[in-house]
């Protein structure tokens, strides 16, 4: 596990561009340069190009942030540092608003960077839950636009959760018999996601996509779980007239903290890109415990998935994307580079 760093630790270790690059170079490269083309572990850092290495062997031109969140970005390296230490320890998340302020950006830019900074806390490998599972659905509201936000005029979104319950004193989700009360327990880790309904079909996605298969599930008792009980151990608990966080009080928790969260940081969620602020409090859930050791996940150096560009995280497609260039040469015999529209030449 990384090293935790307090704030005068990471001021003096991340202070300019050299700290925050020779930190990259050895997340990537622990044992020195290796080409990503050829396998050969000759390079040289290029002093006209910050970032860069080229592989002596094969000529091949590697950036020491391509493949992480920081892919092709044209920001300082010590501002994505700050951004990703600031979301990472901050006990509520920052918002874009907050990080314009601490990093004297635009707030697109700041916007920008907290949609990139989420979209990097979900590992796709990651391991399903597995053990004893809690599984609930709830109702969260939104807004829209930049209005203010008003609980009594707004809609909502149904979320589904799940949450391990595990032993206290093993750290292991012991499933007992059915029925039975689960005593010094605490809940463990956490997955969250937005479904289009309380039907069998959204209810059963969510929970093959989530937890492993022979795990104990604890319900609410709701129709849609029955059919589930082919590859889970299903254990309802009805509710009746009982409050509803007594029969299923971790995760009625984490949706009081949800809906809290959700106010507090960002005065109420929008149901666009919603997922992503939901990855942000599993991915804070989670590590309630450590989060000072979350910011290598933060910076992408520990997920395996593509970075996401900024026509990605608006679901829109490039205008440039398809364009042809020509590369006319100058009186100098240097390349001129003319982009033109596509169906030209």
């Amino acid at each position: 596990m990384a090293r935790a760093r307090s704030l005068s630790e990471f001021q003096r270790e991340f202070s300019n561009e050299a700290r925050c690059g020779a930190f990259l170079f050895k997340c990537r490269w622990p044992g020195g340069f290796v080409c990503p083309a050829c396998g050969n572990g000759r390079g040289v850092a290029l002093k006209s190009r910050p970032r860069l290495f080229e592989c002596l062997a094969c000529g091949r031109q590697t950036s020491i942030t391509a493949g992480t969140v920081m892919h092709r970005s044209k920001l300082p390296l010590t501002t994505w540092f700050w951004a990703a230490h600031l979301m990472a320890t901050h006990s509520n998340g920052m918002s874009a608003r907050q990080l314009e302020d601490q990093l004297s950006v635009t707030y697109k830019t700041a916007w920008l960077l907290t949609q990139k900074l989420r979209r990097s806390m979900v590992d796709p490998n990651r391991d399903p839950l597995e053990g004893v599972v809690e599984v609930d659905q709830a109702e969260i509201p939104f807004r829209a636009g930049d209005t203010y936000f008003d609980p009594g005029n707004a809609g909502k979104i149904l979320i589904a959760g799940a949450v391990e319950v595990i032993d206290r004193d093993t750290n292991i989700g012991r499933p007992r018999r059915k029925g039975a009360k689960y005593f010094n327990t605490r809940s463990g880790r956490l997955r969250l996601a937005v479904i289009a309904d309380n039907t069998a079909t959204s209810i059963e996605a969510f929970v093959r996509a989530n937890v492993k298969p022979g795990s104990t599930l604890i319900s609410d008792g709701h129709a849609s779980y029955p059919g589930l009980s082919k590859d889970y151990r299903h254990d309802p608990r009805v509710v009746g007239k009982m409050a509803g966080h007594i029969v299923l009080p971790w995760s009625h928790r984490v949706f009081s903290l949800l809906k809290r969260w959700a106010m507090g940081t960002y005065h109420g969620l929008r149901r666009t890109y919603v997922d992503t602020y939901l990855n942000e409090f599993v991915f804070r859930y989670n590590r309630r415990f450590y989060r000072h050791v979350s910011f290598e996940t933060m910076l992408g150096l520990a997920t395996h998935h593509e970075p996401a560009s900024y026509w990605d995280i608006i679901n829109r497609e490039n205008p440039r994307k398809g364009r042809q260039t020509l590369e006319p040469v100058r009186a100098t015999g240097r390349p001129l580079h003319v982009e033109l529209p596509e169906g030209t030449g």
